[in-house]
C-alpha cells in the first residue's frame, strides 16, 4: 500500500519537460529561462507553456531563450526577439494593444449587445396594445359565457 502511494504521490508530481542537456549552469540564469518559458506558449500543443511541453519545436524555443539569456539579453528582449520571430501568438497573455484590443473588447461587447436586445425585446412585448372587444365580439363572448 505504501509503494503504491509513493508511487501515486511521485506521479502525479508536476512534470516539467525541460531534459537535463538543456539547463543552464547559472542556477539564477536557469531560474530566469523557467519563469519566462512558463509564460510562452508551445505552437504545436496550442494552450500548454514550453515549459511543460514535449513538442520539438517546444524544445527548440526552450533552447532558444536559453541562448538569448546567455548572451547577456534581458527578460524583455529575451521574449521580444521570441515576438518578433514568432509573433504575438508565442505569448500565453498577449497584450492588449494593437490589433489584440479588438479581441479583448469583442466579447465584453457581444454580452452588452445581446444584453441590450434582449431588454429591448422584453420591454417592447410589455407594452403591447391591448385592444377592445366589438360588439359583435361581446355578445358572442357572453352567448358562450350562457352555455
Amino acid at each position: 500500500m505504501r509503494v503504491a502511494l509513493i508511487v501515486a504521490s511521485v506521479w502525479a508530481a508536476p512534470v516539467h519537460a525541460v531534459q537535463p542537456d538543456e539547463m543552464l549552469a547559472d542556477p539564477a540564469l536557469e531560474a530566469r529561462a523557467r519563469d519566462l518559458s512558463k509564460g510562452l506558449r508551445c505552437l504545436v500543443c496550442r494552450n500548454e507553456n514550453i515549459d511543460d511541453s514535449d513538442a520539438q519545436l517546444a524544445r527548440d524555443l526552450r533552447i532558444l531563450l536559453r541562448e538569448r539569456l546567455l548572451a547577456g539579453d534581458s527578460d524583455a528582449e529575451a521574449v521580444a526577439f521570441l515576438v518578433e520571430r514568432y509573433g504575438e501568438y508565442v505569448l500565453l497573455n498577449p497584450p492588449a494593444t494593437g490589433a489584440n484590443i479588438l479581441l479583448w473588447v469583442a466579447g465584453p461587447a457581444m454580452l452588452l449587445a445581446g444584453a441590450g436586445i434582449a431588454f429591448a425585446t422584453f420591454r417592447r412585448r410589455g407594452q403591447a396594445a391591448v385592444e377592445d372587444l366589438s360588439e359583435a365580439e361581446k355578445a358572442r363572448l357572453a352567448e358562450i359565457l350562457k352555455e
